[in-house]
């Protein structure tokens, strides 16, 4: 799939889309939770239906109402049989169903597609044979083979915890992905006992916040924790009978993208975000302040135009997606920016910083990697150009908003991939009076 895209004024209103972050641990937690949950403002993309698919799978019944989904589950993992389940390229359903999927006690094989059989799930190898699962993965990488049931009374118990209480404790390190303590927490919650965690060096601890927060919402689990998941105390309780309702909050991730194209294309309004949101993303309202972006923010959402704007320092360490957003916003900066924690965007949906590098580089900005620090060099203008999408949505994304006020026509090869987390973006540029095409 190719997308055109033509230098534009943006004007209007748009809401923005669910996150993905939420709707898929909200999925899991109602295929945790014994009875019938109704999930309301769940995302549609591609990360999000492989999700939904994951849950019917593992038992869930599930049925789809004008308004929300309907999902009711005994509360067990049961799969019949030995199987095979493919997470399509979904990155965190691998990382959390994985532990999930080990409570069925059944021998699986854990599949993907496309970039995610390159990403890295050694951690499983390392951490769930604790819990008396056999692992066998491809050299670190997905395909995985599990065997054996998660037992949290299996793990072995570190004795630089051994002071904690009862139950399991153990030692993580959180230093690749937070994406897979988040799998561990959901299994934990079916541990009958405490189990106690202490998690060296975690990065994105925001999104453990999320995890946590999904949990309680769903009365599975009471989590404590202290000096910022160094020492983190998880109790399995026993859900609230009855129909439980949630709302999916709405995703900072994805407005990232949108307040950068109101700063260079405006004006717009954002429609839809909670400024009181645990999400990391959501630090890009801090950058457009910084930058002096034509940013205000009212009760009907946030209005943002285009200003001189100059340039950045940036920490990105915690929130590595809004690297892309950012590298637009640089662009349209005057002066070099530097944005810190390019370490984290080797294993993404491509080698992020290599991608941003190349492709803005076809659009006449230049980028610099040093180490953990990616330079851009903005204020020089940005050119039309053929890019591509190196199959990445946040590469797709970035690239289109870019365009917005090139010079020159811009054209994005492989542009469907913002079906993994945004599939409307195009058309809701194009609603804003984004000449797409």
């Amino acid at each position: 799939m190719k997308v055109t895209i033509h230098p534009s004024q943006l004007k209007g209103n748009v809401q923005v889309p669910p996150s993905k972050s939420y709707t898929q641990r909200a999925l899991a937690a109602a295929l945790l939770r014994k009875g019938e949950t109704i999930i309301y403002n769940a995302g549609k993309s591609n990360d999000d239906l492989a999700a939904l698919h994951i849950i019917r799978q593992l038992g869930a019944k599930i049925s789809e109402q004008d308004d929300g989904i309907k999902i009711v589950s005994n509360g067990d993992v049961r799969i019949e049989g030995d199987a095979e389940i493919n997470f399509g390229e979904s990155g965190l359903g691998a990382r959390m169903f994985t532990p999930i999927i080990s409570l069925s006690g059944q021998k699986v094989v854990l599949n993907g597609e496309g970039s995610l059989l390159k990403r890295p799930m050694s951690f499983f190898e390392e951490v769930l044979p604790e819990f008396g699962i056999r692992v066998k993965t491809e050299n670190g990488k997905l395909p995985i083979t599990i065997r054996g049931k998660f037992n949290a009374k299996k793990a072995v118990v570190d004795s630089r915890l051994v002071k904690s209480g009862p139950g399991a404790k153990m030692i993580i390190d959180g230093s690749l992905s937070s994406q897979f303590l988040t799998g561990l927490l959901f299994a934990l919650s079916k541990s009958p006992e405490p189990v106690v965690i202490s998690v060296k060096n975690l990065v994105s601890a925001n999104y453990i916040d999320i995890t946590i927060k999904v949990l309680e919402q769903f009365g599975l689990a009471s989590v404590s924790n202290t000096f910022r998941y160094e020492r983190l105390v998880i109790q399995s309780k026993q859900p609230v009978p009855g129909v439980l309702e949630y709302t999916v909050e709405n995703d900072w991730s994805s407005a990232a993208f949108l307040l950068v194209a109101g700063a260079i294309a405006g004006p717009i309004t954002i429609r839809g975000l909670d400024l009181n949101s645990v999400q990391a993303d959501k630090a890009i309202i801090d950058v457009l302040i910084s930058v002096n972006a034509g940013i205000a923010i009212e009760a009907k959402g946030i209005k943002i135009h285009p200003s001189p704007m100059k340039a950045f320092d940036f920490d990105a360490t915690n929130c590595p997606d809004l690297f892309p957003p950012l590298v637009v916003l640089a662009a349209y900066c005057d002066g070099r920016s530097h944005i810190k924690g390019v370490n984290r965007l080797a294993h993404k949906e491509s080698n992020r910083a290599i991608a941003l590098q190349k492709e803005f580089g076809k659009m006449g900005v230049k980028i610099e990697l040093n180490d953990d620090i990616m330079i851009i060099h903005g204020g020089k203008g940005v050119k039309g150009a053929t890019v591509h999408s190196s199959y990445d949505h946040r590469i797709a994304m970035a690239c289109a908003v870019a365009a917005l006020k090139a010079e020159g026509t811009t054209t994005i090869e492989e542009a469907g991939a913002i079906k993994k987390s945004y599939p409307g973006f195009y058309n809701d540029l194009k609603s804003l009076g984004a000449d797409v095409s």
